[in-house]
């Protein structure tokens, strides 16, 4: 492909990406294909000769974007959003034309240097104490996912600690200091909590240390409290463990919930050896907003904090914020200096070279498209857009709200996000999940609307997240429509409890896999009521396996 090739092509791809975007709310959500679908469309082996960018272009709409799940479409409500802008398109494109693995100073000073402003003006925008700017002890790195900062933070923290408890470790010789520095890590352990994303513990696990979790409970809407996290760290140590690291969360997965952040500085202003990393993916871009900014005062006694652009401020992936008071710490755990990397701009102590800040050596120019997207917006755009979520979100939680007879929102809502189960007419847990279970997997198989669902308190419970670019009070009202339709089908299709009785028990419908045999089984035995497994016909068993479960609970005879 040659320049006027590329102008011809960056026009078409120009017109599709737009009308793509334009006309998104079009395509089913859910990608409708089957797994493997694709290797039955393309060849086993590269071509040997050169294709036309008309041949690739055409495969690109036939057989690849069938394969799409759309996150940026309105009827996208599950996981958290994946955002993206003209501004931050832009900033990838140019970042792929001034290719450079950034790794020191001087490979690219541009692509350094705009990134530590551009951290320095997100840490302002968010509210974050002076000691984590540039201009003080600490700074800011773009990482590609939360999962490399916290893998990068538990790697500083464990070297700090390990420095700071084995006696005079700054006098061993390489060798007794490593084999020192080894046997101690065999005790060490990472915390979150019951509700910290899976990425704490797969960091301690690709560390090599251990993890426990602090218990965390409805009654504290599933937030970290200090006093079990207290609890948990006496617990480590009675077993003879040493915490050296706690991600704390602003924003759980599950709930978005935000743990007790002033608590737990309280329970750890003593306990100087544990770094503690606050993990705000998703819901730490709301800190550009003032109401949400108290949320920070904690952040001074704290060693980290992470928040990922990529999930709410229009910035597509990977744009990772991580933040920390102390750089130094950071740079001692992560820093190696082969000869082929040195350079007299490093060694002269006056530049930045990030690959001490990271766990890889080569870095693309990510802050290009943070800058493109901060200036097109500005801190007044951002602010807007957030709001426009939290009110969205808070409509969202109204409707729920006003059909109590069918749902319950199981936590207060939070940052755009609500979480409801299906309520159950005879108030029981079990049941409430099966019949959330039920309506879930209805809705997503019929691929209007998609969302997603988690396991809370035991509990089987529906996410709804409406932030993305194109989320609108119009969508929300269609989901929350389909959720009431499916509701009342699915709960038409189980017998109900009516002052003792049973009601509602349709031997002609089907309904939805809520209930396993053995589930089914567990509780009556066959002779007990003169059935038998095998003699029930198949278009009844799985409606007759929910009367037999209501029927168990009530130990009816």
């Amino acid at each position: 492909m040659d320049a006027k090739q590329f102008k011809q092509a960056l026009r078409t791809a120009s017109n599709d990406i737009t009308d793509y975007l334009d006309n998104i709310s079009s395509r089913p959500v859910q990608a409708e294909v089957s797994p493997g679908y694709l290797r039955q469309l393309l060849p086993a082996r590269a071509p040997q000769d050169g294709q036309s960018w008309d041949q690739i272009h055409g495969d690109l709409f036939s057989k690849i974007l069938p394969g799409m799940t759309h996150w940026n479409s309105p009827n996208f409500l599950a996981f958290f959003p994946a955002p993206t802008s003209y501004p931050s398109m832009l900033g990838e494109l140019y970042s792929a034309a001034l290719t450079t693995s950034a790794f020191n100073w001087d490979c690219a000073p541009a692509v350094t240097e705009l990134e530590t402003i551009v951290m320095d003006w997100v840490a302002r925008m968010l509210n974050l104490p002076e000691s984590y700017l540039s201009t003080s002890t600490g700074g800011g790195v773009i990482q590609g996912t939360t999962s490399e900062a916290v893998i990068a933070v538990m790697v500083a923290a464990r070297e700090r600690y390990l420095r700071q408890v084995i006696p005079n470790v700054a006098d061993l010789d390489e060798v007794d200091r490593e084999n020192a520095m080894a046997k101690r890590r065999a005790n060490l352990v990472a915390i979150g909590s019951e509700a910290s994303h899976s990425c704490t513990q797969k960091a301690a696990l690709i560390i090599g240390v251990r993890y426990r979790s602090v218990p965390v409970s409805i009654d504290d809407d599933f937030s970290m409290r200090g006093q079990r996290l207290q609890q948990t760290i006496a617990k480590c140590r009675e077993e003879g463990l040493e915490p050296f690291y706690l991600t704390a969360t602003l924003g759980t997965t599950s709930t978005c919930a935000v743990d007790k952040l002033e608590e737990i500085a309280e329970v750890l202003k003593d306990e100087s050896n544990i770094w503690v990393h606050v993990d705000a993916a998703f819901a730490g871009n709301a800190l550009v907003c003032e109401e949400y900014q108290d949320l920070t005062k904690s952040f001074g006694a704290f060693n980290s904090f992470s928040t990922a652009l990529s999930k709410w401020l229009l910035v597509n992936l990977d744009a990772c914020c991580l933040f920390v008071k102390e750089r130094e710490q950071l740079i001692d755990a992560l820093s190696i200096h082969p000869a082929y990397l040195r350079n007299t701009a490093s060694d002269s102590g006056k530049v930045i070279d990030y690959r001490n800040w990271q766990i890889p050596l080569s870095r693309r120019f990510r802050a290009l498209k943070i800058w493109f997207v901060m200036r097109s917006y500005g801190q007044k755009g951002f602010k807007k857009y957030i709001r426009n979520h939290i009110k969205l979100g808070e409509a969202f939680a109204k409707l729920i709200a006003s059909k109590p007879d069918l749902f319950e929102i199981v936590v207060p809502p939070a940052f755009a996000l609500t979480v409801i189960s299906v309520r159950s007419e005879i108030g029981d847990r079990e049941e409430a999940s099966r019949l959330t279970r039920a309506v879930y997997e209805s809705i997503n198989k019929a691929n209007e609307v998609m969302l997603t669902s988690t396991v809370v308190g035991g509990n089987f419970v529906i996410r709804v997240v409406g932030a993305n670019p194109n989320t609108t009070a119009t969508a929300l009202q269609k989901a929350f429509e389909i959720l009431v339709s499916v509701t009342e089908e699915c709960l038409g299709k189980f017998p109900t409890i009516s002052n003792g009785c049973l009601t509602g028990f349709n031997p002609n419908v089907v309904v939805p896999t809520c209930i396993s045999e053995k589930d089914a089984m567990r509780s009556t035995g066959d002779d007990e009521i003169g059935l038998s497994r095998n003699l029930i016909e198949p278009q009844y068993s799985r409606a007759m396996f929910s009367l037999w479960d209501v029927m168990s609970k009530l130990r009816w005879r």
